[in-house]
């Protein structure tokens, strides 16, 4: 049953909406005028020398996941490319040399032009091969090739840029669980 909302008549004035306008008007001038005559007031940063902090789970720029080996999880499923809704991720797949893994991306590209930034890739991956955990917000480049963001690219990061406890990527080589999870990945155990 559907819930009747009421709605209260507009009086004379507001349906006139000069005065409405007006009243926008006035809110409008007085912050200019407040920014013009005391600009000390404004709240600005020197970017880009000072650098906003960026939650960690702000939708920024991909990266593939590592596997302890240094190999990326991506296990070339196509599901993040099924649900891009700008179809901006190409992938194309090869055998996998390791028989624990039967699949691998030999190309993974993401046109970052394309791309809206939804995080449905990160979503939709089953293995969570792919993040948008960066902190990178600031795309710039002289020409729209360098905007495809290429498998050697999204596989080249730091763990010592992500905290400790974000376990899966301190895994990666080079970060601190990497010698537990070598270990773990040479007995079998594939996560």
């Amino acid at each position: 049953m559907a819930r009747v909302v009421p709605r209260p008549e507009m009086t004379l004035a507001e349906k006139a909406y000069i005065p409405e306008i007006l009243r926008g008007m006035r809110v409008t001038w007085s912050h200019f005028l407040k920014g013009f005559n005391e600009p000390e007031t404004l709240p600005v940063q020197s970017y880009p020398e000072v650098q906003w902090e960026i939650d960690r789970n702000y939708r920024a720029k991909h990266r593939l996941m590592k596997r302890p080996d240094g190999e990326p999880r991506c296990v070339a499923c196509f599901m993040c490319s099924t649900a891009c809704p700008a179809r901006c991720i190409h992938i194309e797949a090869t055998e996998s040399d390791d028989p624990r893994i039967e699949k691998k991306p030999a190309k993974f590209d993401i046109d970052l032009l394309v791309c809206v930034f939804c995080g449905l890739c990160a979503e939709a991956c089953p293995v969570d091969a792919i993040r948008m955990d960066t902190k990178v917000i600031a795309l710039a480049a002289d020409t729209r090739g360098k905007f495809v963001a290429t498998k050697e690219q999204l596989l080249d990061w730091n763990p010592a840029d992500y905290p400790a406890s974000d376990t899966q990527s301190q895994k990666a080589p080079g970060g601190l669980l990497n010698a537990e999870a070598r270990a773990r990945w040479a007995q079998g155990d594939a996560t």
